[in-house]
């Protein structure tokens, strides 16, 4: 029985003293463990979720914001402004601001007319329908009134 209660003893002797070291031992490599994998978590983290630096969701926010100021003023003019009057041909300023009571002539002066002669034909597009003027009416001082958004082609 002395070998039994010597292991005996040397058992209870190790659970007293060896169990707290196996336990720091375990907990040691469990840490190990973490910290080998920690890195590689957050890489696939980063990776996977979308996850960005500081100064790029920053940056990206300031993007965002500013986009949706331009948007917001652009929607503003638009609802301003109406549309003008589009002048196709030889003019030099092809947009027309829109102002209450434009007329053809006031239009076609206003994009400053660049033609050698005088034009053959004008033709007026409102809403998909087309209308064509003489331009020799134009000059016996009867003047039509434009809408906004009307196209006016001018042939040379």
């Amino acid at each position: 029985m002395d070998g039994w209660r010597k292991f005996v003893r040397q058992s209870a002797d190790f659970m007293l003293v060896g169990a707290p070291l196996l336990r720091r031992t375990a907990a040691r490599q469990r840490r190990h463990h973490r910290v080998k994998t920690l890195p590689i978590l957050l890489l696939s983290l980063g990776v996977f979720c979308g996850c960005v630096s500081k100064s790029k969701a920053q940056a990206r926010a300031q993007a965002a914001y500013l986009a949706g100021q331009n948007a917001a003023l652009r929607q503003q003019q638009a609802q301003a402004q109406p549309p003008g009057v589009t002048i196709i041909g030889p003019v030099q300023n092809h947009d027309v601001p829109w102002v209450e009571g434009l007329t053809l002539v006031q239009a076609i002066a206003t994009a400053n007319y660049l033609g050698q002669h005088d034009p053959k034909g004008i033709t007026i597009t409102r809403q998909g329908e087309s209308a064509i003027v003489a331009p020799k009416m134009l000059l016996t001082g009867r003047d039509l009134p434009l809408e906004p958004g009307d196209i006016i082609t001018i042939r040379e």
